[in-house]
């Protein structure tokens, strides 16, 4: 049975959501300087990593990666998936922004590969998803140091999420990082301008 009522009791919330392997716990260790599992292979994170500061209202969230995890069985990714998604649906109202993790490096192939007449791509359905729930959301585009041609990439992406190119006028909602190397600036900017819509500036420490 997958844990996911280990919610700390705190009002505010930005959440990390994003398919598995893409480099969310690798994020989650940036952003709060604590250490959590990470690993090479998909699927090491199957329950929420919550880390909150005691003087403050707020925490933040690392969810479970959805999609393909090598070694997990279907049954058991579509439960995590479903999971996820009551865990949106029941905070939505507290969750400040939700920054949606993609690989920059694979996300078009992966999405282009998951596109078809009865197919939407999980990427595509989370970014989605997250907008009906009101949830202002960041698209941190991670693994950028391995990209050739950067705004070509982020223009591709952009139109897959049906958000009209060029990339450069999304500055709020794709943030292109690479995790790995610290190199978060785009999207410290990104939240804080939602945070700043919230009146929590309070907020832009953790940022």
């Amino acid at each position: 049975m997958i844990e996911f009522d280990t919610r700390p009791d705190r009002d505010a919330e930005v959440a990390l959501v994003g398919r598995s392997n893409v480099g969310k716990s690798t994020l989650m260790r940036e952003l709060t300087g604590h250490s959590f599992d990470t690993g090479g292979k998909p699927g090491v994170t199957r329950e929420p990593n919550h880390y909150d500061w005691a003087p403050e209202d707020f925490v933040i969230t690392d969810l479970p990666g959805f999609g393909f995890m090598s070694g997990v069985d279907e049954d058991l990714r579509e439960e995590i998936k479903t999971e996820i998604v009551h865990y949106l649906e029941a905070y939505a109202d507290n969750v400040l922004v939700a920054v949606l993790v993609v690989d920059g490096k694979s996300v078009i192939d992966i999405i282009d590969r998951h596109s078809g007449p009865d197919e939407i791509p999980y990427d595509v359905e989370m970014f989605h998803f997250l907008r009906e729930l009101d949830i202002p959301t960041v698209v941190a585009v991670n693994k950028m140091d391995k990209v050739d041609n950067e705004d070509e990439r982020l223009n591709e992406l952009c139109d897959r999420l049906g958000l009209y190119p060029p990339w450069k006028q999304w500055q709020e909602v794709i943030a292109p990082i690479s995790a790995k190397k610290g190199q978060l600036e785009p999207l410290h900017e990104a939240v804080r301008e939602h945070l700043h819509e919230q009146n929590r500036d309070d907020l832009f420490k953790f940022f």
